[in-house]
């Protein structure tokens, strides 16, 4: 299946091929949700069948929304197709832009808007095989420190967050884990 994302393309936002976008390094657009639970972010771990980036610790979810598709629609619907969990109403926390090598020749260059969720204690996780092998709740203080000792298995992406954006994103959470 051809997946299309908006992408710019010589200036102009252009329906482009998802691989063709990070071939060749296109800006394009993308969502990516951090769901929280107090002071554990759910984290996961892509599954090894994913054409960039398999196996590494990343964010709760991430996607590119279709055409027209408004960010937080693209928020909720990746939340449900990735990690099975609905319900929720994520909020915007930051709209940013990275470039990252994300390994195979591939590119990521995001214009990203970024939302975060509050979940009940009792959050039912179905996440999709095809999508993740694993999700576990990190504490946000201990997920610095992992990624500060073996940022090699996490996503660029997530790095970037957290190195860059992190108070922005996480408010509190981030101060808190400064002090």
């Amino acid at each position: 299946m051809t997946i299309m994302i908006p992408a710019w393309v010589d200036g102009t936002l252009t329906p482009v091929e998802k691989l063709e976008a990070h071939l060749r390094g296109l800006r394009h657009k993308a969502v990516s949700v951090f769901v929280l639970q107090g002071d554990a972010v759910l984290m996961q771990q892509r599954a090894m069948g994913k054409y960039h980036t398999p196996g590494l610790w990343t964010n709760t979810c991430c996607t590119h929304p279709a055409w027209d598709e408004p960010p937080l629609d693209c928020a909720v619907r990746r939340l449900d197709e990735e990690i099975g969990v609905t319900g929720l109403r994520p909020e915007h926390r930051h709209h940013l832009e990275y470039r990252a090598d994300v390994g195979g020749g591939l590119t990521e260059h995001e214009v990203v808007d970024v939302f975060i969720a509050d979940a009940p204690a009792k959050l039912s996780i179905t996440p999709n095989p095809e999508e993740v092998m694993a999700v576990e709740w990190v504490r946000y203080a201990d997920l610095l420190k992992h990624v500060a000792r073996q940022p090699e298995i996490f996503t660029p992406w997530l790095r970037i967050y957290l190195r860059d954006h992190g108070e922005t994103i996480f408010g509190d959470l981030a101060t808190a884990s400064v002090s």
